[in-house]
C-alpha cells in the first residue's frame, strides 16, 4: 500500500497543475520575459494548491458520506488509512505552505496575485466543503476550467511579464478544456454513487451519454483552438505542434466511449491527465517559435 499522504495527493492527476504553468511561461518567453525563480515558485504553488484541493476533497467527501460505495481510487479517510482530523490538519498545512510561497509571488505580481491566490484557495475548499459545495451543485467542471485552465495560464503569464494579453486568454483554452476532462471522467465514473449521495455533479445532471459527448467536444475544441489561432494570424504554424498528440487523443477518446461506467474508467482518468500535459507541453514548445 502506498504512503497514504501520497495516495491522498492523487499523483496521477497532478499534471493538471503543471500544464497551465508551462503554457503561461511559454507565452511569456515568447514576449522575451522569463524569470527562473518565479517559474519555480509558480509551479510549486500550483502543485501545492492542487494537492490541497485533493486532500480537502478526500476528507469532505467522507464527512458528507459521498464515499460509502467508492468505485474510484482509494480514499484515505474513507478507508481508515488516515483520520478526518489528520486530513483536515494536513489540508490546512498544505494551503499554508502554498500561501507562504505565494508571499514571494505577491511581491513579484502585487495585488492581482493576492486576489488570484485567495480565490484559488477559497474555490479549492468550496469544491466539496461549505454550505454550497461546487462539486455537489454541478459546478465542478466550471471550477476546473477557470482555475486550472484560464486563471493558471493567465496568472503565470502575468507573473513573468507584469501584464495581461488577450492572446494569453485564447491560448489558455486548450489546457482549460483538457483539464476539465479529468473532472468529466471522474464524475462519469461516479454517477451512480453520486446520485445516492445526492451529489449533483454535471454528469449526474446530464447523464452518461451526454457526459461522454462533453469529453469528446472538449478534445475537439482543444485541437481546434491552435488551428483557429493560426488561421486568424495570431499564431504561426508552430502552434500546431500540439497536433502531434492527436493519435493519443483519438485513442483516449475511443477508449472512453467504450469503457463501462465502473472502475474501468480509473486508468482513463490518469491517462486524461497525462494527455493534457502532453498536449500542453507540445503547445508550449510551439508557442516559443
Amino acid at each position: 500500500m502506498p504512503n497514504p499522504w501520497i495516495l491522498a495527493a492523487r499523483p496521477k492527476t497532478l499534471p493538471a497543475s503543471i500544464a497551465p504553468v508551462l503554457v503561461g511561461t511559454a507565452l511569456a518567453v515568447r514576449e522575451g520575459a522569463f524569470h527562473p525563480l518565479v517559474f519555480a515558485a509558480t509551479l510549486a504553488t500550483a502543485v501545492l494548491l492542487q494537492i490541497g484541493a485533493n486532500y480537502a476533497n478526500d476528507v469532505f467527501d467522507f464527512l458528507k458520506g459521498a464515499d460509502k460505495a467508492r468505485v474510484g481510487p482509494t480514499r484515505v479517510t474513507q478507508s481508515g488509512l488516515l483520520t478526518s482530523r489528520q486530513m483536515l490538519t494536513s489540508t490546512a498545512l498544505i494551503f499554508i505552505a502554498a500561501a507562504l510561497l505565494g508571499i514571494y509571488l505577491v511581491f513579484v505580481g502585487g495585488l492581482p496575485i493576492i486576489v488570484i491566490g485567495v480565490c484559488a484557495i477559497i474555490a479549492a475548499l468550496a469544491y466539496t466543503a461549505g454550505p454550497f459545495p461546487l462539486a455537489y451543485n454541478g459546478l465542478g467542471d466550471l471550477f476546473a476550467f477557470l482555475f486550472f485552465g484560464i486563471v493558471a495560464v493567465c496568472g503565470t503569464y502575468f507573473l513573468q511579464t507584469g501584464n495581461f494579453h488577450p492572446l494569453t486568454l485564447a491560448c489558455s483554452l486548450p489546457t482549460a478544456l483538457l483539464v476539465t476532462n479529468i473532472i468529466v471522467v471522474n464524475n462519469l465514473r461516479d454517477i451512480d454513487t453520486d446520485q445516492v449521495a445526492n451529489k449533483r455533479t454535471l454528469a449526474v445532471r446530464i447523464g452518461d451519454q451526454n457526459t461522454r459527448i462533453e469529453y469528446v467536444l472538449f478534445v475537439v475544441l482543444a485541437y481546434a483552438t491552435p488551428l483557429l489561432l493560426w488561421i486568424s494570424g495570431l499564431l504561426g504554424p508552430s502552434g500546431l505542434l500540439a497536433w502531434l498528440s492527436l493519435p493519443v487523443g483519438i485513442r483516449l477518446t475511443r477508449d472512453l466511449q467504450r469503457a463501462p461506467r465502473s472502475a474501468a474508467l480509473n486508468p482513463i482518468l490518469g491517462r486524461t491527465a497525462q494527455f493534457n500535459l502532453l498536449f500542453s507541453a507540445l503547445f508550449a514548445v510551439g508557442l516559443l517559435f
